[in-house]
């Protein structure tokens, strides 16, 4: 989109897919993009919601800001055929209060929540966050001994764009932020993809997600994994071009960042030198991409990581009425 856009009216049918993090959700968000009932953002994690604190607008505020920023930035493309707004902000999870201002406008929104064995999730997300630049410390272990000393704010690595994400312990307490989801936007709102599931029959759980959402089924038969993980061959490189300095983030970063940051009144006409560095940051980018390494958790760590969540865990199985009791094997 190259000019504003302004929304005359805001569609009504509102979908997204709000985490947990490394549970399926990209697969997720990409088969919903590709149903032909579904619109979905053009960046597949706005953060809208979690990033601004709508909560205190008018019902006529916040359908200005609605219509003025967020659909022209991310839904520019939407069309009439294609009615079910849909995004994938996996921080929405953890952000339960500001989903508020979403249910002011659409009553009848509808939220995917993916979940995963956190023995599992937590080293997963630590690799992708290496991946992008916000995690410095190689060894997946070290980063869990770093807990405490992070929770008061210390050795936060400076490329970090939000340092919560750090906190793995918290991050993998999915029965206190599932409850705290389902007490502010309703249990029947929500729709629960248990990566197990999503593993084991794919299509049954693409289909279940299709009735909860209304959609009819596209016949999809390819369910192939989305954003495996992935690595890279130096470190300081990787994060110079994932979260590169302040001061030049807003030339040297990505296309999916400059587009939450960019003004909608003043259309981007790349340049010649804008260009040019982008086709440098993505030949970089390629020729430092490198297997992800195998990530293997020794005994001790497990068992801390199942006495952390245990009763966690416990509490999401009733919340469920699913045993996960396999979860978190030591």
């Amino acid at each position: 989109m190259t000019t504003r856009f302004m929304f005359d009216a805001i569609p009504q049918r509102f979908a997204c897919v709000v985490g947990a993090p490394r549970c399926g959700t990209t697969s997720l968000s990409n088969y919903l993009a590709e149903h032909p009932g579904v619109t979905f953002s053009s960046v597949k994690e706005p953060h809208f919601f979690s990033r601004y604190d709508l909560n205190g607008l008018s019902d006529a505020e916040l359908r200005q800001a609605l219509q003025s920023d967020y659909l022209p930035r991310y839904f520019g493309h939407y069309s009439a055929d294609r009615p079910l707004l849909a995004e994938g902000s996996v921080s929405y999870l953890y952000a339960a209060e500001q989903m508020k201002p979403i249910l002011r406008v659409w009553p009848e929104a509808k939220f995917i929540i993916a979940l995963r064995d956190p023995m599992a999730m937590l080293p997963s997300l630590h690799q992708r966050l290496l991946y992008l630049g916000d995690e410095v410390v190689p060894d997946f272990a070290s980063a869990w001994r770093l807990l405490g000393e992070r929770a008061r704010g210390r050795q936060i690595p400076r490329s970090c764009l939000d340092p919560r994400w750090l906190q793995y312990d918290e991050i993998g307490r999915l029965g206190k932020h599932v409850e705290r989801f389902f007490s502010v936007v309703g249990r029947e709102r929500c729709f629960v993809a248990v990566y197990d599931d999503l593993a084991k029959d794919p299509a049954g759980l693409y289909r279940r997600m299709l009735d909860f959402l209304d959609l009819p089924d596209d016949g999809r038969t390819d369910f192939a994994a989305r954003r495996a993980g992935q690595g890279f061959k130096v470190g300081w490189l990787q994060r110079l071009l994932k979260r590169p300095p302040m001061a030049v983030r807003g030339f040297m970063a990505g296309e999916k960042y400059r587009l939450r940051l960019k003004p909608l009144d003043k259309p981007e006409r790349p340049s010649p030198l804008l260009c040019a560095v982008m086709g440098g940051r993505k030949a970089l980018l390629d020729w430092n991409k490198a297997p992800a390494p195998k990530v293997t958790l020794d005994a001790a760590l497990r068992r801390d990581i199942r006495e952390t969540l245990a009763e966690d865990i416990a509490h999401l199985s009733r919340l469920l009425d699913r045993d996960l009791s396999h979860w978190l094997a030591v």
